[in-house]
Parts: structure tokens; C-alpha cells; sequence
């Protein structure tokens, strides 16, 4: 029979976050794969976990992930970890879950901490519907088009960053954006846990006195209907209301029909289409 592949989420700063289940099944399985030895063989020691280690990041995850199926066809229970949070997600994890579903492998996610959840839930920002865009991309046209579908999201926008590029990205938001609202939160489930929130001009202002320091997660707002009908009701002024009208009567629908759906469109009332249509007349 072939092992199990157990995601284990480990603490993204609090070691006290960590479940009873993930230390369990740290302990029995038979090899840890982990993102950064050095960083995981810490967590170890602290709850006294013996088992053994192997590394499985970037660098090797194609190669890596062949080797680790073979085990696991062997019979070996293995335990996936990142160096904080739960593995699969921003990280590598995806291509050996990948591997293993190809090869008939059971996978097993054992939920516990991630940061994106963690930052969204004490944001202050929507929780209904959002999106999770990990980091940008490094490449400056797949990350200009990145931000540009993220200009048009109505839903909350989840996103990563690190110190050294907080500033430029926040800029790039800016240009992209607007002075959308932002809660930018750092050092989460940490003894300085800190949450800034305004929109990103003085947010933009905060961080060019204060230089950035840990691990970033950003929740910004997604763009609203109210701004998104404004918009579209400003386009409409460029078209008369004659021309307006006939793109609906073309459609087959009746005079009356049209006049609401122009109404609704440039944001008057059907009484007022009717007036400057008669005064044109």
C-alpha cells in the first residue's frame, strides 16, 4: 500500500498555533519534507519531534517531488511543511499534491494558521468575497497586467510583500488604484502584531517616514458598485439620449422599456428622459 502525503500548517509566528493533530502526525510520520531545514529543525526541537528531515523548496521541487512520490510509494507516511503557515499555499507544495494525485497518492491537509486568512479576518475590510493574489509577479509586464485586472476586482484583494518592496508596490497600487482603502498588516500572531488602515495615500505617507520591517500581508478594497456605476453612467454623457435610446429600440424593446433602461443607465429618472426627449423634439 502507499503512504499518505499529510499538509501540515505549522505557527506563522505564535508557536502556541499549532494543533494537536499536526504535532501528532509530525511525530509518527516517517519523513518531514520541509521548505528551510534550518527554519523547521527550530519548531522541531522546541515540541521535541525527532523525525527525520529532508528539504523540498524551489530550487528542487520538480526533482524533489519525483523522489518523494517514490517514497510514498513505498509505503511512507510523509509530512509536508513550509517555513510558516499552511504548505500549498505561495509555495511549492502545489507541484508534489500535484504529483501525487497524478500517481494515485491520498493527500491530507491538516488545517491550522495562514497568514492571508489570519490579515483578512482582522482587517476591517469585506470578508464576503475576496480574492488572494499571493505576491505580484517579478516580471514587469506579467505583473502590469496583474494590477490592471486588479483595477476593475469588486471583491477584497489578499495580497503579499516583502520589506525591501513594500514601497514600490504600494506606489504601483497607487497608480493603479486610486486612493483605495488598505489594511496593511505585519508580524501577525506575534507579540508586535501591527494593523495600519487608511487609504493608500497616507498609507504611502506612513511608510516614507517609517522604513518597512517583516513580513507584509495587504488587504485592500476591492473596488466598490457605487464607483463602478458612476463610471459608467459618466460614459454615458458622451452619447445624446436620441442615440441612446435607439441602442435599445434596435434590440427590439419597446419605447417605453427603453426610456427605464436609459434612465437606470445615466442615473435620472424616466421622467427626465422623457422631458429632454420631447424638448429635442
Amino acid at each position: 500500500m502507499t503512504g499518505t502525503l499529510y499538509l501540515c500548517a505549522t505557527p506563522i509566528g505564535n508557536l502556541e498555533d499549532i494543533t494537536l493533530r499536526v504535532l501528532r502526525t509530525l511525530k509518527e510520520v516517517d519523513l518531514i519534507a520541509a521548505e528551510d531545514t534550518r527554519n523547521s529543525i527550530k519548531l522541531l526541537n522546541h515540541f521535541e519531534i525527532r523525525t527525520k528531515m529532508t528539504s523540498y523548496h524551489e530550487y528542487n521541487k520538480i526533482d524533489k517531488a519525483v523522489w518523494l512520490v517514490e517514497r510514498l510509494k513505498e509505503g511512507q507516511n510523509i509530512a509536508l511543511i513550509t517555513d510558516a503557515g499552511t504548505p500549498g499555499i505561495s509555495d511549492p507544495g502545489e507541484e508534489l499534491v500535484r504529483k501525487c494525485h497524478e500517481e494515485g497518492i491520498t493527500v491530507t491537509s491538516l488545517p491550522g494558521a495562514c497568514a492571508g486568512i489570519t490579515a483578512l479576518t482582522m482587517s476591517g475590510q469585506s470578508t464576503r468575497r475576496f480574492v488572494f493574489e499571493a505576491f505580484l509577479p517579478y516580471e514587469k509586464k506579467e505583473r502590469n497586467e496583474v494590477l490592471n485586472r486588479l483595477k476593475d476586482e469588486t471583491r477584497t484583494m489578499v495580497l503579499y510583500e516583502a520589506p525591501h518592496r513594500l514601497k514600490r508596490t504600494l506606489k504601483e497600487l497607487r497608480e493603479v488604484l486610486g486612493p483605495r482603502e488598505i489594511t496593511v498588516c505585519k508580524e501577525l500572531t506575534q507579540r508586535y502584531e501591527n494593523r495600519l488602515q487608511g487609504d493608500l495615500d497616507s498609507i504611502l505617507e506612513y511608510y516614507d517616514e517609517n522604513e518597512p520591517r517583516g513580513e507584509y500581508v495587504l488587504v485592500i478594497a476591492g473596488r466598490s458598485q457605487e464607483e463602478i456605476r458612476a463610471e459608467e453612467q459618466k460614459n454615458w454623457e458622451s452619447v445624446s439620449l436620441e442615440d441612446h435610446m435607439a441602442s435599445y429600440e434596435k434590440q427590439g424593446i419597446d419605447r417605453k422599456t427603453a426610456m427605464k433602461l436609459v434612465a437606470k443607465d445615466r442615473g435620472i429618472s424616466r421622467r427626465d428622459v422623457y422631458r429632454e426627449l420631447n424638448v429635442e423634439k
